[in-house]
């Protein structure tokens, strides 16, 4: 901010030229409470702050302020210190300022600015019916939270910030390559690009502006979901910096195998064991579903993995475009262990039928070998 458009310091804090150090720092600490960006949303907050900030730093420091009461922005040089004889811009700034013009600002930090934070991941496993049907889940994680003590500052209430010494309150470090001396400007890594750093750091968060904290919500899951889905809620993710938005957690879905049911997209699979009585003469047979037992008609002569459908007894489709089906493949089950009755009536009907497979009306695969073979 040129010093032609900087407000009057005394203005910007809300405080006559007469006000003692104890006033001014009431006022400071009321209206950087009022526009911390943290807590105000407003589009210009974030500006009001820095504002209401650079002005405590002058008139919270006597010799400054006497400067500024003496000869005005220039001889501060708003939140540099000390007198400016460019004017409000340093020699560091008119160097970076021809080697931007050079370079197309390729290498110059933008200066600090909000972080948002970072997202998080948790796996969740459902039982088969769970993921079916939907359900809502509680979960439980770890996650960096505003420090409700310093309110994402990081400094220690009633603790004054003070110039970065490492950047000398620029919040940027300026280092020329030996090589073509060309001017390198970085973030200063100890004060983040602000310029400042606390005086007296949170005890609770220790000046980092964050705690780690445990955090239960409840998810809400939709019918229809399957392994390798990931549902996003949004801002559930650890806190951001220096006012930043919070990242995201990213519910990543597993689902738990089922004893008797395979999923095929949006259709349910179930192999259905089959003795060859049934299979031979036809019948009824009990099918379980996931809606409980439904009645299936076999025909006579049901083969081995013949399929039938039951429509409508599958997975809800996630676009709410109805169900799947429930598919059964039959599997014909060939008796191990039988009673002397079985066996006498079994010996009857291998009698009966021979040791020749049967031929299927139609002139099947049996019919065309015997051709083929001249029998």
């Amino acid at each position: 901010m040129a010093a032609s458009t900087k407000r009057d310091y005394y203005e910007v804090l809300g405080v006559a030229r007469t006000a003692t150090a104890e006033e001014i720092k009431r006022a400071y600490r009321r209206l950087a409470r009022q526009y911390h960006p943290d807590l105000n949303k407003e589009p210009d907050a974030e500006a009001k702050f820095k504002e209401i900030n650079e002005a405590y730093e002058v008139l919270s420091d006597a010799d400054k302020r006497a400067m500024y009461d003496r000869f005005g922005h220039q001889a501060v040089g708003g939140s540099a210190g000390g007198f400016d004889p460019f004017g409000g811009f340093g020699a560091g700034d008119i160097f970076s300022t021809i080697f931007d013009a050079f370079m197309g600002q390729g290498m110059r930090s933008s200066g600090p600015s909000a972080m948002r934070g970072a997202d998080l991941r948790y796996h969740l496993q459902l039982e088969f019916e769970e993921a079916i049907f939907g359900t809502e889940k509680e979960i439980t994680y770890q996650r960096l939270e505003t420090c409700a003590t310093c309110r994402g500052s990081g400094a220690e209430p009633g603790s004054d910030f003070v110039r970065c010494p490492k950047c000398n309150g620029q919040g940027e470090i300026r280092m020329r390559a030996p090589i073509f001396n060309m001017l390198t400007v970085v973030t200063c890594d100890q004060c983040g690009g602000t310029g400042r750093t606390v005086a007296v750091p949170c005890h609770t968060c220790r000046g980092e502006g964050r705690v780690r904290a445990t955090r239960k919500v409840r998810v809400n899951i939709p019918p229809g979901v399957d392994s390798g889905l990931q549902l996003r809620l949004r801002g559930e993710g650890e806190a951001g910096v220096r006012g930043g938005p919070p990242g995201d957690l990213l519910v990543a879905i597993s689902v738990k195998e089922h004893p008797l049911f395979q999923r095929d997209g949006d259709d349910i699979i179930l192999e259905l064991p089959v003795n060859i009585a049934l299979a031979a003469l036809g019948g009824e047979v009990s099918v379980p579903t996931l809606d409980g037992e439904e009645t299936l008609h076999l025909p006579p002569g049901t083969q081995h993995a013949a399929t039938f459908r039951l429509r409508g007894k599958g997975v809800p489709s996630l676009r709410g475009q109805g169900r799947g089906d429930q598919v059964v493949i039959t599997r014909l089950v060939v008796p191990t262990r039988l009673t002397e009755r079985q066996r006498e009536l079994l010996q009857e009907l291998a009698s009966e039928w021979g040791n020749q497979p049967f031929e299927k009306r139609d002139g099947g695969w049996f019919s065309r070998l015997k051709d083929a073979l001249g029998m």
